[in-house]
């Protein structure tokens, strides 16, 4: 059986299609190729503190900060600094996107996961590819609690470069060790979706009960730009899963909370923001600022109190979210 060495080239084998051994050991279990992209760690025993863990990367392809992150710590593994305590399910999202250094190649993959999906092309199949594999991950484990972290860097700066979006669903609340874990591995804020948005993230909440978040670490740059330096708590709480330990703990209110209020739509090919392209996630804009103007839709301004906006983008096709509009809120007690 290959060596445990031969985990750390895994991911840029995956982005290369180069070839890369159906199954391998680790210390503490063994690894199994399950297709392209997709990886599952095995432990021998399970840890008292497991659950079973999905970790994905490059559901947008030009997003390499969270690959470097989880190379890192798959490189720990394979040289025996780790040892395998829990079942982990890792996922590079987008493989075709990666290897051309492009967000999507046809259409955005992050607002495809339900079930259902009747949809044709590259990014619909990977989805259904994705889908299946976590939903055979969950009930291959069904004993042990259920996390997913998708791993994301945002295409534009931000007051909080690293936050995560809590999906939407009346199913599952949020566990409070996650903020206790997300606070101690260096997250800033937190960013509650109000609807149902079907994300990668919001599939294993909404259908598998997971605990399951968005996670953004920073902006979009490629391999080899990226300071990783402020990611090392974060490499920290990866490296607590795979083991199976309890990571490590912070207060929540070290985190700025946030919930959606609004979401902006484009609803014809004549809309335009009213504030740069640039303009940095979190940024907030006093009552009556003009935000967007739409040939259908008419003006679009911050009402009564102020809006903080998220992800924007002029952008998206017609129908979609070009801006997320927030309000903070207190930290949960």
């Amino acid at each position: 059986m290959p060596t445990s060495a031969t985990l750390e080239t895994w991911l840029r084998a995956s982005i290369e299609e180069a070839e890369f051994p159906a199954r391998g050991r680790v210390p503490g279990g063994h690894f199994r190729r399950l297709g392209h992209g997709m990886l599952a760690l095995l432990p021998e025993q399970a840890a008292p503190e497991a659950r079973a863990c999905v970790l994905s990367v490059g559901v947008h392809g030009n997003e390499t900060a969270p690959m470097e992150l989880l190379e890192g710590v798959l490189g720990r593994l394979a040289r025996g600094e780790l040892r395998l305590g829990a079942p982990v399910l890792l996922l590079l999202g987008s493989p075709e996107a990666t290897r051309r250094g492009v967000r999507y190649v046809g259409t955005n993959l992050n607002r495809l996961f339900r079930r259902g999906l009747d949809e044709s092309g590259m990014e619909p199949d990977r989805a259904r590819e994705l889908m299946a594999a976590v939903d055979g991950f969950f009930a291959r484990h069904e004993t042990l609690p259920r996390l997913h972290y998708d791993l994301h860097t945002a295409i534009r700066d931000s007051r909080y470069p690293r936050f995560v979006v809590s999906p939407y669903t009346e199913r599952t609340a949020v566990e409070m060790d996650q903020w206790r874990w997300l606070a101690a591995a260096g997250i800033q804020a937190v960013l509650h979706q109000h609807r149902h948005s079907w994300t990668f993230s919001h599939y294993s909440k909404h259908y598998h009960g997971a605990q399951a978040f968005t996670v953004e670490l920073g902006r979009a740059l490629p391999f080899g730009h990226n300071d990783l330096a402020p990611l090392a708590p974060m490499a920290a709480l990866l490296a607590a899963l795979l083991t199976g330990r309890a990571p490590a703990e912070a207060p929540p209110g070290r985190m700025t909370f946030f919930r959606v209020a609004q979401e902006l739509m484009r609803e014809s090919e004549t809309f335009r923001l009213a504030f740069p392209e640039a303009t940095a996630n979190f940024t907030e804009f006093p009552p009556g600022t003009l935000l967007a103007e739409d040939g259908r839709a008419g003006e679009t301004r911050v009402g009564t109190a102020p809006l903080a906006v998220v992800f924007p983008n002029a952008e998206v096709e017609i129908g979609a979210r070009a801006a997320l509009l927030v309000r903070p809120e207190p930290p949960p007690a």
